[in-house]
């Protein structure tokens, strides 16, 4: 091998890491990618406040830990300056001298409930000078954090996100006189997606028992779909060029292996790029299975339709 070759298969091993880096790729012993997309690697060495991505965090969380969150903070909010009217004695707010202890921290939290929300019914007022202040900073926290849940709830609705579904396994199947990889794909939305690219990458330890990984682009029957309005089965063709050729399900999770699949999409809704990534271990592919049909029967007006509940129905068959 010339200087010339060594340097450029260095060249294509530092591309094919994917990024994850010869430490990781090496050492780690889970999964790359978790089944939801998200990477097995940790960031440590932060400061609390610097490792802690508030409004990413709350862009992404699901609507109910969104809404629970809101409710929470909304709650705790107004439980807080009810302590604090209180607090502030008994002339604080108009009634309070002639209340008892628990009724007065019940009328304080609704009061405070008014003054959060700009409701003002007037049946409750601030007396002295600690209850006024109290209601000056009140006020102000409550625009402010309408305005930040406003804007964070416009944000959610506003970002662009891949709904899309993998099936729950992969399969070894029957493809045209030989076998194939395969594992299907789904719009879960309802708004349409064009220009679907696939990219999959196989990872595994390096033939020979040693502990570094290797990462093989796999060959597609199709890399890109123009349309993507049902279901999308990619497809690996195990061919004497794929690295799956002469492999049994024994040999292949030995070696760790791993599909990374990622997935890049336009969204005409909104008009920009989508993404989204998952991966299949060794014990999440079924070897000798073929995917059951999700269509549904014609209907009398002629529209196809699917059924994404059998989006990970296989059937087990013997391979040849």
């Amino acid at each position: 091998m010339t200087a010339l070759d060594e340097r450029v298969r260095e060249q294509q091993d530092i591309n094919a890491d994917l990024g994850f880096g010869s430490v990781v790729a090496r050492e780690s012993r889970r999964r790359f990618l978790n089944r939801d997309g998200t990477f097995n690697v940790r960031r440590e060495g932060l400061g609390f406040w610097q490792s802690l991505p508030a409004y990413h965090y709350l862009l992404t969380i699901t609507w109910p830990k969104f809404l629970g969150l809101v409710a929470g903070a909304y709650l705790g909010t107004n439980a807080l300056f009810a302590v604090l009217y209180v607090s502030a004695g008994a002339h604080a707010l108009t009634g309070f001298e002639s209340e008892a202890q628990p009724l007065r921290l019940a009328n304080a939290f609704f009061f405070s409930v008014h003054t959060l929300a700009t409701i003002g019914y007037g049946n409750i007022a601030p007396v002295n000078l600690a209850a006024n202040l109290l209601v000056t900073l009140e006020s102000l926290v409550g625009l402010l954090g309408f305005a930040t849940i406003g804007g964070l709830v416009f944000a959610r609705f506003a970002r662009p996100t891949a709904l899309i579904l993998f099936s729950g396994n992969a399969i070894i199947a029957p493809y045209r006189g030989i076998t194939a990889l395969m594992f299907r794909v789904v719009n879960q939305k309802s708004n349409q997606i064009v220009q679907l690219e696939a990219r999959v990458i196989l990872s595994r330890r390096k033939v020979g028992g040693t502990a570094d990984r290797e990462f093989i682009v796999l060959g597609l029957e199709r890399t890109r779909v123009d349309f993507f309005p049902l279901a999308w089965t990619i497809v690996h063709p195990i061919d004497e060029n794929s690295p799956f050729f002469g492999e049994s399900e024994r040999t292949f999770r030995r070696c760790e292996a791993e599909i990374l699949v990622m997935l890049n999409g336009f969204d005409e809704t909104f008009s920009q790029t989508v993404h989204t990534r998952s991966s299949y271990q060794g014990d999440e592919i079924v070897w000798g299975a073929t995917f059951s049909s999700m269509f549904n029967p014609p209907r009398e007006d002629g529209v196809i339709s699917v059924n994404i509940h059998k989006l990970s129905e296989y059937e087990v068959r013997a391979l040849d």
